[in-house]
């Protein structure tokens, strides 16, 4: 993530499958400002005819021949001519089944076996049927990116100033869920994990509207409109920077947030080197008590218990602080 290039942002009413699916798969996804993938298109006759009799032919060579696996250099697919992609893309385990079987049905055969190497042969070629069958559909990715179009943004809904914009919040609530206090539930009295997605999504989707309106104003071209022209559209200008100003001053509350949390971490950390003062304290005790012999030593100590108390002191009002600015961002509604 850098300053003009923010992560892609998702709704968060999908749910933790379904982001983790187009999260998978960002080279799928389609920015929102462009048209939604098209569906795929129905096969032809003489495609399902072809594959009619290819996809027999491919599960037999795979799955029931001993020593079919060497037609990988001769059959990459069913839809390309890439060999090394064409054998991986079914994934690991068909490959090592389509290595290991052969060697187990020449052994069953050399034990005498052929029964259970027939067996082995036709769960093979049923396997290797229904695998090729799945592998013609769609991929679930790709019908997600499609079905969810509008749902997730990607950098390309933003122009430079709207990137810049979301790379803060982002950074800002990155800064917040990454934090020890987060970590330690310090924060618990705010559902960060939920409340935290909603803002960003609810940034993300006004500042591609004010993408798309500042792209459809310099598609007007305004210096070639007449000044009338010009001044009917200076409220339309106007509204977009006032919205501009809003949603800064949300981000701004974001970060305000960010560095309670990260005040919080320090007062955490603070708190967490002095609260084994009591049994650090004991050992100095016994120090002192061994080498000075006034009232230095007293001093010293409960110098130190005072530190101690001081520091869990600070820990609560800087926790509090954190709690109480995150309590005070705004309610995520991009209208």
């Amino acid at each position: 993530m850098t300053d003009d290039h923010p992560r892609p942002v998702f709704d968060p009413s999908l749910s933790g499958a379904e982001r983790e699916l187009l999260a998978a798969v960002p080279e799928r996804l389609v920015a929102a400002s462009l048209p939604a993938p098209p569906p795929p298109e129905r096969p032809s006759p003489a495609t399902i005819a072809a594959r009619l009799i290819w996809i027999p032919v491919f599960a037999f060579f795979y799955g029931v021949l001993p020593g079919g696996w060497i037609r990988l250099f001769f059959l990459a697919s069913l839809d390309d001519d890439d060999l090394l992609s064409g054998a991986l893309r079914w994934g690991r385990g068909a490959v090592l089944a389509m290595l290991v079987l052969p060697v187990v049905q020449v052994t069953l055969l050399l034990l005498g076996q052929p029964e259970a190497a027939a067996a082995l042969a036709a769960a093979g070629f049923a396997g290797w049927t229904v695998g090729a069958l799945r592998h013609l559909r769609e991929p679930e990715t790709t019908r997600a990116a499609r079905d969810h179009h509008g749902r997730y943004l990607l950098p390309a809904d933003f122009d430079r100033p709207a990137a810049r914009l979301l790379v803060r919040a982002q950074r800002a609530i990155d800064a917040v869920l990454g934090s020890q206090a987060q970590a330690a539930g310090l924060l618990d009295a705010i559902d960060n994990a939920t409340e935290l997605p909603r803002q960003e999504w609810a940034i993300a989707s006004a500042l591609a509207e004010h993408t798309r309106l500042r792209r459809e104003r310099r598609a007007q071209q305004p210096e070639r409109l007449s000044a009338p022209v010009r001044a009917l559209l200076e409220p339309q200008r106007r509204a977009l920077n006032l919205s501009v100003r809003s949603i800064t001053r949300r981000i701004e509350a974001l970060e305000a947030y960010a560095g309670s949390a990260h005040a919080a971490d320090e007062a955490f950390h603070e708190w967490r080197v002095l609260r084994d003062l009591p049994e650090q304290n004991a050992r100095y005790r016994d120090l002192l008590a061994e080498t000075v012999r006034d009232t230095l030593a007293v001093e010293v100590i409960d110098r130190l218990e005072s530190d101690a108390r001081r520091a869990e002191a600070i820990l609560r009002d800087r926790v509090a602080s954190a709690i109480g600015t995150g309590l005070e961002l705004p309610p995520p509604d991009p209208s």
